[in-house]
């Protein structure tokens, strides 16, 4: 006890004051501020995830709406505020940076079990309340089980659209990105976009349900299908967009002055016509899907990359449903132009390591070199390779 008593860099909510790190975020006005618009929508306990729309493995900033919450700025996580107690569930890969990083308005609840939040739920809001969460940062899935969890509770899981997060984070909230979306070179694509939407909507007639329509929602997704690339979250080379493919059309959702004039040019070569992509605002997803569900259609989509926002708005019969998408099952299979380019790039990748090595055999000895300035490195000898766009994640270093 006395040796964990003496640790200043984690929080003490034991003692009057409690003792919080220089690393802990201030969350009181925040909270207060959720709370106040939590009352105005008549909800007890309101869920915030550590996703985006897009079940995306990395977010942007403008998504890091558990971290502006709760100062935690951990890969993975979930809060839930109601009007007196404020609860973060992580996993022991982040326990010591929760405590680092909270203040004392929020519990550590060291499990990510949804059965352990709806239970928790359970004893703080009374029946008859309501339990919210934004249906657009949910996968299909998650809904499912927070739907068992709190089911025939007397209480009511309601989704809102409008996320209450944003609406207290206000003009603090990152912008949106607005940096160009660009076509990639010619010479790293096995197959042009035209052959590829020609090939998924060979699958779509062979199909035993003949779908009409196939729903992409994952980044990586549209970026493939196009051949277009992005840099809208850090170490991903895609930016925010949907695709609705149909027999007959293309809709792409996307902020469209971020194209380049050549991506816009080679999106619209053949319009009018089957193989023109339509652009759309990124914003109109839900409107289009429900406009075009009205009519006898029926939609395909992978149910890992899909949230529960979108799914809810597609009637049961017009659904086929398997865990990945056509499109996400034939990017996996690399074609031999693919192979080709990520043999090469592994090699010049090699070049950087082995690069690094020496120079670390170099100046190790000298006492020069700390994790951080050995990823600094290791970075610069991979930028001077050529046709590298950067890490796909942080450096992870260490020693000793």
């Amino acid at each position: 006890a006395q040796a964990a008593s003496a640790r200043t860099d984690i929080r003490d909510c034991s003692t009057d004051p409690p003792y919080l790190p220089p690393t802990a975020t201030d969350t009181t006005a925040r909270l207060a501020a959720l709370r106040d618009t939590m009352r105005a929508h008549g909800i007890q306990a309101y869920i915030v995830p550590s996703t985006d729309a897009h079940m995306s493995e990395y977010i942007s900033a403008r998504d890091a709406r558990l971290g502006w919450l709760t100062g935690f700025t951990g890969s993975a996580g979930t809060g839930v505020v109601t009007q007196d107690k404020a609860a973060l569930w992580t996993d022991s890969r982040y326990w010591t940076q929760a405590e680092r990083q909270l203040d004392c308005n929020w519990e550590l609840q060291r499990t990510t079990w949804i059965e352990s939040i709806g239970l928790w739920i359970l004893e703080e809001v009374p029946a008859g309340g309501n339990i919210s969460l934004d249906p657009s940062l949910f996968s299909i899935d998650t809904w499912v089980s927070y739907s068992q969890a709190l089911h025939s509770s007397g209480r009511t899981l309601l989704p809102i659209e409008t996320n209450l997060v944003d609406q207290v984070w206000g003009d603090q909230r990152p912008p949106s990105a607005s940096s160009e979306i660009y076509s990639l070179p010619e010479e790293f694509v096995g197959s042009s976009w035209q052959e590829k939407v020609v090939g998924i909507r060979q699958q779509m007639e062979q199909h035993i349900r003949h779908p009409t329509a196939v729903l992409l929602s994952g980044l990586e997704e549209t970026a493939w299908l196009f051949n277009l690339r992005g840099d809208d979250i850090p170490y991903n080379p895609v930016f925010y967009s949907y695709t609705l493919l149909t027999n007959t059309s293309i809709s792409l959702f996307v902020n469209a002055t971020r194209l380049s004039p050549a991506a816009r040019r080679s999106l619209q070569a053949a319009c009018p016509g089957p193989l023109c992509v339509e652009l759309q605002d990124y914003g109109q997803v839900r409107a289009h899907l429900h406009r075009y569900i009205q009519g006898n259609v029926t939609i395909w989509l992978g149910t890992e990359y899909t949230t529960f926002g979108l799914y809810s708005i597609i009637p049961q019969e017009k659904l086929l449903e398997e865990s990945y998408s056509p499109v996400m099952m034939a990017k996996a299979v690399k074609n031999t132009k693919e192979q080709e380019m990520l043999r090469a790039a592994h090699v010049r990748d090699a070049v950087a390591v082995i690069q690094y090595l020496l120079w670390l055999e170099k100046m190790v000895p000298q006492g020069q070199v700390d994790e951080f300035s050995g990823a600094q490195h290791v970075d610069m000898l991979r930028q001077a390779q050529e046709h590298n766009r950067g890490p796909s994640f942080q450096s992870i270093s260490a020693s000793g």
